[in-house]
Protein backbone atom coordinates (compact mmCIF):
# COMPACT_ATOMS: atom_id res chain seq x y z
CA UNK A 1 0.00 0.00 0.00
CA UNK A 2 1.60 3.36 -0.93
CA UNK A 3 1.54 6.30 1.56
CA UNK A 4 0.03 9.53 1.22
CA UNK A 5 3.35 11.05 2.27
CA UNK A 6 6.90 9.67 3.22
CA UNK A 7 10.04 11.26 4.15
CA UNK A 8 13.07 10.76 1.90
CA UNK A 9 14.14 7.40 3.71
CA UNK A 10 10.66 5.93 5.27
CA UNK A 11 11.39 6.80 8.60
CA UNK A 12 8.25 8.55 8.59
CA UNK A 13 5.07 7.88 6.71
CA UNK A 14 1.41 9.14 7.01
CA UNK A 15 -1.61 7.01 5.66
CA UNK A 16 -5.08 7.95 4.29
CA UNK A 17 -7.86 6.25 5.11
CA UNK A 18 -9.48 3.77 8.31
CA UNK A 19 -7.39 2.89 10.29
CA UNK A 20 -9.86 -0.48 10.30
CA UNK A 21 -9.15 -1.05 6.64
CA UNK A 22 -5.09 0.64 6.28
CA UNK A 23 -3.89 -1.50 8.92
CA UNK A 24 -4.36 -4.87 8.15
CA UNK A 25 -2.84 -3.94 5.22
CA UNK A 26 0.18 -2.83 5.96
CA UNK A 27 0.81 -6.41 8.20
CA UNK A 28 3.64 -4.08 10.14
CA UNK A 29 4.32 -4.89 14.78
CA UNK A 30 4.56 -1.63 16.05
CA UNK A 31 6.75 -1.49 19.65
CA UNK A 32 4.25 1.20 20.47
CA UNK A 33 0.66 2.46 19.87
CA UNK A 34 -0.30 6.63 20.78
CA UNK A 35 -4.12 6.54 19.81
CA UNK A 36 -6.24 9.53 20.92
CA UNK A 37 -9.82 8.35 19.44
CA UNK A 38 -12.88 10.38 18.52
CA UNK A 39 -14.24 9.88 22.45
CA UNK A 40 -17.99 10.68 21.12
CA UNK A 41 -18.74 13.12 23.32
CA UNK A 42 -20.45 16.00 21.03
CA UNK A 43 -22.69 15.94 18.37
CA UNK A 44 -19.97 16.94 16.18
CA UNK A 45 -20.26 14.66 12.87
CA UNK A 46 -16.41 13.34 13.32
CA UNK A 47 -16.97 12.13 16.85
CA UNK A 48 -18.22 9.14 16.56
CA UNK A 49 -16.08 5.80 18.44
CA UNK A 50 -14.67 3.74 15.58
CA UNK A 51 -16.43 0.38 16.32
CA UNK A 52 -13.51 -2.49 16.20
CA UNK A 53 -10.93 0.02 16.54
CA UNK A 54 -9.08 -1.69 19.69
CA UNK A 55 -9.16 -5.59 18.06
CA UNK A 56 -7.18 -4.22 15.01
CA UNK A 57 -4.86 -2.19 17.15
CA UNK A 58 -4.45 -5.52 19.31
CA UNK A 59 -3.27 -7.57 16.52
CA UNK A 60 -0.28 -5.23 15.74
CA UNK A 61 1.63 -3.82 19.06
CA UNK A 62 1.47 -5.29 22.31
CA UNK A 63 1.49 -1.65 23.91
CA UNK A 64 -0.37 1.37 23.84
CA UNK A 65 -1.12 4.62 25.29
CA UNK A 66 -4.05 5.86 25.03
CA UNK A 67 -6.33 9.34 25.52
CA UNK A 68 -9.61 9.60 26.75
CA UNK A 69 -11.70 10.78 29.05
CA UNK A 70 -12.86 9.22 32.28
CA UNK A 71 -16.53 8.58 30.71
CA UNK A 72 -15.33 7.54 27.61
CA UNK A 73 -12.66 4.59 29.34
CA UNK A 74 -15.69 3.79 32.19
CA UNK A 75 -18.08 3.09 29.04
CA UNK A 76 -15.92 1.33 26.40
CA UNK A 77 -13.69 -0.99 29.32
CA UNK A 78 -15.12 -4.02 28.16
CA UNK A 79 -14.44 -3.42 24.40
CA UNK A 80 -10.85 -2.57 25.78
CA UNK A 81 -10.95 -5.92 27.50
CA UNK A 82 -12.28 -8.36 24.96
CA UNK A 83 -10.10 -7.05 22.70
CA UNK A 84 -7.43 -8.19 25.38
CA UNK A 85 -5.77 -4.89 26.59
CA UNK A 86 -5.00 -5.09 30.05
CA UNK A 87 -4.80 -1.49 32.19
CA UNK A 88 -1.48 -0.95 33.37
CA UNK A 89 -2.89 -1.28 36.77
CA UNK A 90 -3.24 -4.68 36.63
CA UNK A 91 -1.22 -7.27 38.63
CA UNK A 92 1.51 -8.21 36.92
CA UNK A 93 3.50 -10.22 38.97
CA UNK A 94 4.04 -11.10 43.12
CA UNK A 95 6.84 -10.39 45.43
CA UNK A 96 8.56 -12.36 47.76
CA UNK A 97 6.08 -12.93 50.66
CA UNK A 98 3.09 -12.98 47.97
CA UNK A 99 1.99 -9.56 47.56
CA UNK A 100 0.74 -8.38 44.48
CA UNK A 101 3.01 -6.25 42.44
CA UNK A 102 0.74 -3.55 40.69
CA UNK A 103 2.11 -1.28 37.49
CA UNK A 104 0.47 2.12 37.66
CA UNK A 105 2.06 4.17 34.53
CA UNK A 106 -1.18 6.45 33.49
CA UNK A 107 -0.25 10.37 33.03
CA UNK A 108 -2.80 13.14 34.05
CA UNK A 109 -2.07 15.71 31.36
CA UNK A 110 -2.60 19.10 33.26
CA UNK A 111 -3.54 22.16 30.97
CA UNK A 112 -3.40 26.07 31.17
CA UNK A 113 -6.43 25.93 30.17
CA UNK A 114 -9.49 23.48 29.62
CA UNK A 115 -13.32 23.77 28.82
CA UNK A 116 -17.01 22.95 29.97
CA UNK A 117 -16.47 25.57 32.64
CA UNK A 118 -19.98 24.77 34.44
CA UNK A 119 -20.54 26.86 37.82
CA UNK A 120 -21.60 23.48 39.49
CA UNK A 121 -18.43 21.73 38.34
CA UNK A 122 -14.87 21.69 38.97
CA UNK A 123 -13.08 23.48 36.46
CA UNK A 124 -11.81 21.12 33.95
CA UNK A 125 -8.31 21.74 33.01
CA UNK A 126 -6.95 17.91 32.63
CA UNK A 127 -6.93 15.08 30.31
CA UNK A 128 -5.97 10.86 30.94
CA UNK A 129 -3.65 8.92 28.62
CA UNK A 130 -3.87 5.33 30.05
CA UNK A 131 -1.12 2.92 29.62
CA UNK A 132 -2.86 -0.39 28.26
CA UNK A 133 -0.51 -3.51 27.42
CA UNK A 134 -0.69 -7.46 26.00
CA UNK A 135 1.04 -10.46 27.26
CA UNK A 136 3.43 -10.26 30.69
CA UNK A 137 4.44 -7.28 32.02
CA UNK A 138 8.12 -7.92 31.07
CA UNK A 139 7.56 -8.07 27.71
CA UNK A 140 6.69 -4.38 27.39
CA UNK A 141 8.89 -1.73 27.24
CA UNK A 142 8.55 0.60 30.53
CA UNK A 143 11.63 3.07 31.03
CA UNK A 144 10.31 5.90 32.83
CA UNK A 145 12.11 9.54 31.30
CA UNK A 146 14.14 11.12 33.98
CA UNK A 147 13.91 14.75 34.55
CA UNK A 148 16.47 17.40 36.23
CA UNK A 149 16.19 17.58 40.04
CA UNK A 150 14.04 20.80 41.10
CA UNK A 151 16.28 21.64 44.37
CA UNK A 152 18.17 19.13 46.37
CA UNK A 153 17.25 15.73 47.64
CA UNK A 154 15.44 15.69 50.68
CA UNK A 155 16.77 13.95 53.71
CA UNK A 156 19.75 11.17 53.74
CA UNK A 157 20.15 7.85 52.33
CA UNK A 158 17.48 5.34 53.11
CA UNK A 159 17.40 2.27 55.71
CA UNK A 160 14.17 1.04 53.82
CA UNK A 161 15.35 -2.77 51.83
CA UNK A 162 14.76 -5.52 54.10
CA UNK A 163 16.59 -8.69 53.34
CA UNK A 164 14.24 -11.18 52.79
CA UNK A 165 15.64 -14.27 54.56
CA UNK A 166 16.80 -12.38 57.73
CA UNK A 167 14.00 -9.85 58.38
CA UNK A 168 17.07 -7.44 58.81
CA UNK A 169 17.12 -3.91 57.24
CA UNK A 170 20.56 -2.74 55.51
CA UNK A 171 21.14 0.61 54.45
CA UNK A 172 20.36 1.86 50.98
CA UNK A 173 23.06 3.19 48.95
CA UNK A 174 21.57 6.46 47.32
CA UNK A 175 23.50 8.96 45.40
CA UNK A 176 21.87 11.87 43.69
CA UNK A 177 22.71 11.79 40.82
CA UNK A 178 20.75 15.08 40.02
CA UNK A 179 17.06 13.65 38.43
CA UNK A 180 14.23 12.20 39.63
CA UNK A 181 11.55 9.88 38.07
CA UNK A 182 9.37 12.02 35.72
CA UNK A 183 5.62 12.89 37.54
CA UNK A 184 2.28 11.42 36.62
CA UNK A 185 1.07 14.52 36.27
CA UNK A 186 2.79 16.48 33.24
CA UNK A 187 1.68 20.56 32.66
CA UNK A 188 1.90 20.97 29.39
CA UNK A 189 0.24 24.25 27.47
CA UNK A 190 -2.18 22.80 25.00
CA UNK A 191 -2.08 23.91 21.57
CA UNK A 192 -5.43 25.27 21.79
CA UNK A 193 -5.21 28.75 18.89
CA UNK A 194 -1.80 27.11 17.69
CA UNK A 195 -2.49 23.71 16.59
CA UNK A 196 -3.85 22.63 13.21
CA UNK A 197 -6.07 20.12 14.67
CA UNK A 198 -9.42 20.76 17.08
CA UNK A 199 -7.72 18.20 19.89
CA UNK A 200 -3.95 18.46 18.68
CA UNK A 201 -1.68 17.25 21.27
CA UNK A 202 1.40 18.87 22.25
CA UNK A 203 4.43 17.66 21.65
CA UNK A 204 5.98 18.17 24.42
CA UNK A 205 3.51 15.95 26.21
CA UNK A 206 4.04 13.11 23.59
CA UNK A 207 7.77 12.87 23.89
CA UNK A 208 8.08 11.24 27.31
CA UNK A 209 5.24 8.26 26.41
CA UNK A 210 6.70 7.66 23.82
CA UNK A 211 10.09 7.42 25.28
CA UNK A 212 8.61 5.25 28.08
CA UNK A 213 7.22 2.80 25.54
CA UNK A 214 9.55 2.58 22.57
CA UNK A 215 13.08 1.72 22.64
CA UNK A 216 15.34 4.14 19.99
CA UNK A 217 14.68 3.44 16.63
CA UNK A 218 11.47 1.76 17.46
CA UNK A 219 8.36 2.03 15.67
CA UNK A 220 5.30 4.21 16.76
CA UNK A 221 1.83 3.88 15.69
CA UNK A 222 -0.87 6.45 15.77
CA UNK A 223 -4.23 4.85 14.07
CA UNK A 224 -5.66 8.48 14.41
CA UNK A 225 -3.04 11.05 13.49
CA UNK A 226 -4.59 13.92 12.99
CA UNK A 227 -2.56 16.69 12.83
CA UNK A 228 0.31 14.30 13.47
CA UNK A 229 2.16 15.56 16.23
CA UNK A 230 2.75 11.70 17.60
CA UNK A 231 4.66 11.31 13.82
CA UNK A 232 6.46 14.75 15.35
CA UNK A 233 7.62 13.57 18.48
CA UNK A 234 8.96 10.25 17.08
CA UNK A 235 10.97 11.39 14.61
CA UNK A 236 12.45 13.73 16.74
CA UNK A 237 13.04 11.21 19.61
CA UNK A 238 14.50 8.76 17.49
CA UNK A 239 11.55 6.36 16.52
CA UNK A 240 10.23 5.66 13.03
CA UNK A 241 6.28 6.69 13.18
CA UNK A 242 3.52 5.29 11.03
CA UNK A 243 0.40 7.71 11.23
CA UNK A 244 -3.15 6.99 9.57
CA UNK A 245 -5.73 9.71 9.29
CA UNK A 246 -9.12 9.35 7.79
CA UNK A 247 -9.97 12.89 6.92
CA UNK A 248 -7.96 13.91 3.90
CA UNK A 249 -8.04 17.74 5.11
CA UNK A 250 -6.44 16.74 8.06
CA UNK A 251 -4.04 14.65 6.20
CA UNK A 252 -3.46 17.90 3.84
CA UNK A 253 -2.03 20.00 6.81
CA UNK A 254 -0.30 17.47 8.34
CA UNK A 255 2.00 16.85 5.17
CA UNK A 256 3.15 20.69 4.72
CA UNK A 257 4.10 19.66 8.90
CA UNK A 258 6.11 16.82 8.79
CA UNK A 259 7.87 18.23 5.15
CA UNK A 260 8.86 21.65 7.01
CA UNK A 261 9.97 18.79 9.93
CA UNK A 262 12.18 16.96 7.12
CA UNK A 263 14.09 20.56 6.07
CA UNK A 264 14.69 21.60 9.71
Amino acid sequence: MKPYWQDDDGTVQLYHGDMREILPALTVTADLIVADPPYAETSLAWDRWPDGWLHTAASHSNAMWCFGSQRMFFQHLAEFETAGWKLSQDVVGHDEEGEPITADVNVVWEKHNGSGFAKDRFRRVHEHALHWYQGGWGGVRHDVPRVPANGGHQGGPSARAAIAHTGTIAPQIWQDNGTRLMRSVIKVRSMHGRGIHPTEKPVDLLDPLIRYGSPPGGLVLDPFAGSCSTLDAARQSGRRAIGIEAREEHCERAVKRLSELVLT
